[in-house]
Parts: structure tokens; sequence; C-alpha cells
């Protein structure tokens, strides 16, 4: 009776249902010893996390759009004009008609699943990785192919380029720290029917940000098989170093090595003039009646699509907008907005109270996605200074950081909930191929994430 696109069994797995039965244990412990309940470290909305946005003022000034109804494939001007303030405030060139507003960035993969996807076609994701991934290719009858993340170890010698690193003034003259970089060579194993290559950068959950070097790489593996190439950036503000790029930034803006782990810059197409802010005049591209799109002429020969919303620039899911921004060579551009809006004008999802609500919102942003950052890098010092770097990798930028506990994930995550009182995320869940792994969020109140962290390694 149930589609195929369903998993045959809709049941929580074995360690699920325990998991949930170790909660209860636990809460009905705490109470009867009136103690506080256990402390959730894998919590990832700010609004549960003590850190909701004010709304009163968005509301203010949006509410008389509320009742409106202008219907829009693409989404209200003006709140795609918002958008692109918001890429301009963060150094982007994104124009008004390179933006296609969805009611969140779930719909966007499915908006672009069904416009460049068959049944039974391929999307590369990366392992490990979020696991929503897999269910909404499910949904759509396509097939994930994992490509890999893998730890990289690099050696410091000098003590001024350790304090950069780990900014630990005790620290030995020479450390070995680790992070998590893409194994390109693994790229050349995808399937025959591949058509889409999926980027988390921010990656959720191993804070791996993607270099230019690897950028390089990935647009070069679409445009040699006829692939569409897709960034999930919603992590995109929560940088933790002044070296990580947007990767748009590779596309639209000039190329600034110093701000950048790796200083090659894209060899077949020097995208824009090292010299100059912004788009080149020659870059803006007139797609009919004055409706000028920033592509450059000699960009990538491959679709980019980056994908953002109000769930984290704002602090908001809540609100249910979400965005994509693309690019695409100008003899496939129109044709492929076509396809998008064609898909889009279907479900016309995206609510007028939403719009008007995004369009106030993102011009406060920058302040909200400072104190959120402030909160995770507070944590994420917290948790660095708790652990040796081989167990704890680089987080380079996002909301989650991993740490290598040593034991069969599954046991140590039941392990830590029981006798710890503390929640995180078994690293199986997130496909690490290795025991071992947890995943915690940075998002806890940092009074709260010291606590925890000091009762798993008492």
């Amino acid at each position: 009776m149930l589609s195929s696109r369903l998993p045959k069994d809709l049941s929580p797995s074995p360690f699920f249902a325990e998991l949930e039965r170790a909660k209860a244990d636990v809460l009905a412990e705490c109470a009867e010893a009136n103690s506080l309940p256990f402390i959730d470290m894998t919590v990832s909305s700010p609004v549960k996390a003590g850190l909701p946005v004010d709304l009163d003022d968005a509301v203010d000034e949006g509410r008389k759009a509320f009742g409106n109804w202008n219907p829009d494939a693409s989404g209200w001007k003006s709140a795609r004009e918002a958008v692109v303030e918001y890429y301009r405030e963060r150094g982007g060139n994104f124009t008004a008609g390179q933006i296609i507003l969805t009611a969140s960035t779930s719909e966007a993969y499915s908006v672009l699943f069904k416009t460049f996807c068959d049944p039974g076609d391929v999307i590369l994701t990366p392992m490990p990785g979020y696991p929503l991934l897999d269910t909404l290719a499910q949904l759509e009858h396509l097939e994930c192919a994992p490509y890999f993340l893998k730890l990289k170890r690099e050696r410091f010698d000098k003590l001024t380029d350790l304090k950069k690193v780990t900014e630990r003034r005790s620290a030995p003259a020479e450390v070995n720290a680790f992070r998590f970089v893409l194994d390109s060579d693994s790229l050349l194993a995808a399937p025959e029917h591949a058509k889409i290559l999926l980027l988390v950068s921010p990656h959720n959950p191993t804070g791996h940000c993607v270099s230019r070097e690897e950028w390089n790489e990935a647009v070069r593996f679409c445009e040699e098989n006829n692939m569409i190439l897709v960034v999930d950036e919603v992590f995109g503000d929560y940088a933790f170093t002044d070296k990580v790029s947007r990767t748009w930034q590779y596309v639209f803006a000039p190329c600034h090595p110093e701000r950048n782990e790796v200083e090659s810059i894209y060899e077949t197409s020097q995208l824009v003039d090292l010299v100059e802010l912004g788009s080149k005049e020659q870059d803006l591209w007139d797609a009919g009646g004055g409706d000028f799109i920033n592509l450059p002429e000699d960009g990538p020969k491959c679709p980019i699509f980056w994908l953002n919303g109000l769930s984290k620039a704002v602090g908001s899911p809540q609100l249910k907008l979400g965005w994509m921004a693309f690019y695409a060579p100008r003899e496939n551009f129109e044709e492929i907005r076509a396809a998008l809006e064609f898909v889009e004008d279907a479900y016309l999802s995206v609510s007028a109270p939403a719009q008007a609500l995004g369009a106030s919102l993102l011009k406060h942003s920058e302040a909200y996605e400072s104190k959120v950052l402030d909160r995770l890098q507070q944590n994420w010092q917290t948790l660095r200074e708790a652990f040796p770097s081989k167990y704890c990798p680089e987080v380079l930028g996002g909301w989650y950081a991993v740490v290598r506990l040593g034991e069969d994930d599954e046991e140590l995550t039941l392990r830590l909930l029981r006798e710890k009182h503390v929640l995180v995320q078994p690293g199986f869940f997130f496909d690490f191929d290795e025991d071992g792994w947890v995943v915690m969020s940075l998002l806890q109140d940092p009074a709260i994430f010291k606590e925890a962290i000091e009762r798993i390694i008492k």
C-alpha cells in the first residue's frame, strides 16, 4: 500500500529504541533525586539553546504584507533583493535574478532533484555526513553514493604557527594537529548515473570547510562529468577563522590567498580581476528586459547552487524560509531558471509572512550571527582544551564538533547518558567508517557545555 520511496521498516532501530528508554530512566532518576536532568549535547536549534532572534520589530515592519497574495515562482522580488543584500554585506555579488526562494533548505534539495534528476540517478554525498540527505534523495527515487572526508595530520614546528591553530601559550614547540579534508580521489568512484555532487561547507558534523584547492577539484570533476554542483552552506556565517572563504567567493569575488588555507586559484578560468572589488562590468549579463545577472564570462562550465536560509542565518527554523543562489554558464542560465520556476510554480510553498519577515530579519542578521559565533567559539575552545588534537579534529566552522573516545559508539553513547548524564550523538548515525566517534553540538550554554565536558572526562 505504501510508496517504495519510504523505508520498508519505519519503526525505530533497536539502538534508538534503547536510547529512548535510557532517556526516560535518567529523567526519572534525576526527578527522584531532585537534580537537574541530563545535559543535552545534541541541541541543534538556537531557539532551544537560549539564542532566539528578536522577532518583534520584524513582525511590526512586515505585518502589512502578511495578507498579500502576490504569487511569484521565484519568490517576492523584495525578499529576493533582501537575500542579495545579505550576500553583498558579506562580499557576494548575486543579483535578484539568481535567487530562488523555498520554504526550507530541504525543499530546495527537492526542487533541484526534481529539476535535474530522473528516478534511479545518483547523488554524491559526503561520508561522514548528515543522514537527512539520504532520506531526501530516497523520497525522490534517487540513490546516494559516497565520497569521503579523511583525517589529515599536520605538523607545526614553530611556536608562532602553533598558536594560530591551538592558541595555547603553554603548548610544546612541535605538535600534530588533525582536521578533515576532502578525499578528492574518492570522487573517481562515482557511478555512471551520478547527476549532482553535494558539498557541505562548513560540514556537518566535522567542521570541514572547502578550501580553494578542493573547490577547484570539485568544479573540474563536475565539468568533466556533466554534473551539477550543489553547496549546502547553511552554516556559512559561522566560520572560526578568517582563513575560511565562502565558496561563492571562488566564483564571484576577488581571490584573497591570505584568507584561505590554499593559495591556488582556478587555473582554467581566472574568474575575476584580483585587484578590483566586486563584479566587472563584463560579468553582468543581460537576460532581457534589463534583468542583469552576474555571470562571469569565463566562469565554470557547470551549474552551481548555494543553499541557505533563515534557519541558521537568524536562528529561526520555525519561519520556514530558505533560498538557493545560483550560477550557470550563460548559454544555459535561462533554460535552468525556467525549469526551476516551473517546479516552484507547482507548489508556491513560501508563505507571505515568511517572505515579509525574512526581508526584515536579514537586515540584522550579522548582529545575530556574531552573538551565536561567540558562543560557538567559546565552547570549541573548551572542547579542544579538554581533548588532545588527535582525538578532537580541528573545527573550521559550523555548529558541531566530533571527538573520538575509542569505544563502540553505541555503547559509549548509552554509557555517557546513563553514567554521566550527558547525551551525545553516536558516530554511526553520521556514517563514520570506524567506531568511537561521537558528535557534540557547540550551541549549548557555555557553562552547561563546560559541565558536560567535565563529566565526560571525569
